[in-house]
């Protein structure tokens, strides 16, 4: 949408989207779901789109946000790529500081990358791990004073007991000192890097036999958990039973809107699966009941479940779990539903993967598994909502292949 921006025209935003500014030709205000607004440089070099992230408002003013922008279209009919140009690929705090903290500096790449992620929990758990793993070793250090053993005391104490956690650190340390030796902020070797250098020193993550499962609830204490739940009256709770009814995830869940509900069936556009695919899920009659429930207690949203218009956070059904003293995870219950359909049920493995939404790693079976078999996961689904409401579902015939 192209609209004359001005100060109380971005502020009063509310719906996510991104919003051409009338102006200069390629920028941008894009208002992500959580309310926060960047300011985004659109063009294209050599037949190739890129985005280069100005700020975010109002910390970076819409006289300057226009500045920047028209600075790198002045790039652009040169001939040079804008993203090269340092001045905006460099936070401007960083710009003029001779020495800079480790923890500023990946403070503010964070900050930077925000525009790039559409999940806002990819911030909050670079930033959760950042703060509770590294700062206490290497916030204060400056960058060019980090070496190898500095970011060993950052992983040993947790490369064998949280591994998975641990390599994903290890991860974000690499990229951020590589955007510090890009910035000439640093020189020499990577001391995070992996390959031929932490490699040499510490385990193979994928070697190291710890993997530790999310935590399930058994599913034969479901229908009294479920019982539970419904004495609960708050959005983060109709969420949490939403989710286990149809065995999905988090984010399915929280950044679900009601313009994906057809009738009784909920379509997961792309970009909020894991898998990056279209999802189709046949909803059950308590489902349905949930979510005029949800609508009724937040009747202008435009989310399924919300609080005053705003999606719920990463934690609300975590909160829920906490409530009710239950020491499983909310991805468990995607454990405790393939558990319960193996062991109590006649549906073919087949149709319990498609409802879990599962990569199919085999090509080969992946290319001849076109179709969904949404009517064989609805009945699938009807008798999980039975089992919920402790019932016995009937065994069941399994039909033709669709």
């Amino acid at each position: 949408m192209t609209i004359k921006l001005d100060y109380q025209t971005v502020k009063n935003l509310k719906t996510a989207g991104r919003y051409t500014d009338a102006l200069v030709k390629g920028l941008h205000v894009w208002v992500k779901p959580n309310g926060k607004k960047y300011w985004i440089f659109r063009y294209t070099h050599q037949s190739k789109q890129h985005n280069i992230s100005l700020g975010s408002f109002p910390m970076l003013s819409i006289s300057n946000a226009r500045e920047e922008a028209q600075n790198a279209r002045n790039d652009l009919i040169k001939g040079v790529n804008p993203i090269r140009n340092k001045n905006l690929a460099k936070p401007s705090k960083i710009e003029c500081a001779d020495k800079v903290t480790f923890e500023k500096f990946a403070l503010e790449c964070v900050e930077a990358k925000r525009a790039e992620w559409t999940n806002e929990k990819h911030a909050a758990q670079w930033i959760f791990t950042l703060k509770n793993y590294a700062f206490k070793h290497i916030g204060n250090k400056e960058l060019d004073e980090i070496e190898t053993e500095d970011i060993l005391n950052v992983l040993k104490p947790i490369w064998h007991t949280k591994t998975e956690t641990a390599s994903r650190l290890r991860g974000r340390l690499e990229w951020i000192l590589a955007s510090a030796t890009t910035r000439k902020l640093r020189t020499g070797v990577n001391p995070a890097l992996w390959r031929g250098h932490l490699q040499t020193i510490l385990s193979a993550p994928n070697k190291l036999k710890n993997e530790q499962h999310h935590t399930a609830l058994s599913y034969d204490l479901i229908p009294i958990f479920i019982s539970k739940l419904r004495g609960l009256d708050s959005a983060g709770a109709l969420a949490l039973e939403f989710l286990i009814l149809n065995a999905s995830r988090t984010g399915e869940v929280i950044g679900a809107r009601r313009n994906e509900i057809k009738e009784d069936i909920w379509t997961i556009p792309s970009n909020r699966m894991k898998a990056k695919k279209e999802h189709r899920v046949p909803l059950c009659q308590r489902s349905m009941e949930i979510l005029n429930i949800a609508k009724a207690m937040d009747e202008n949203s435009v989310y399924l479940f919300s609080r005053n218009g705003k999606p719920l956070s990463n934690m609300a059904m975590s909160m829920i779990l906490r409530r009710l003293n239950t020491e499983v995870t909310v991805h468990g219950f995607r454990s405790t539903f393939r558990d319960w359909v193996s062991e109590e049920t006649d549906h073919s493995p087949e149709v319990a993967e498609m409802a879990l939404a599962h990569v199919i790693k085999n090509k080969v079976e992946a290319a001849y598994r076109r179709r969904d078999l949404l009517e064989r996961r609805r009945l699938l689904m009807n008798d999980w909502e039975l089992y919920c409401n402790n019932k016995q579902p009937s065994k069941i015939i399994q039909q033709e292949a669709e």
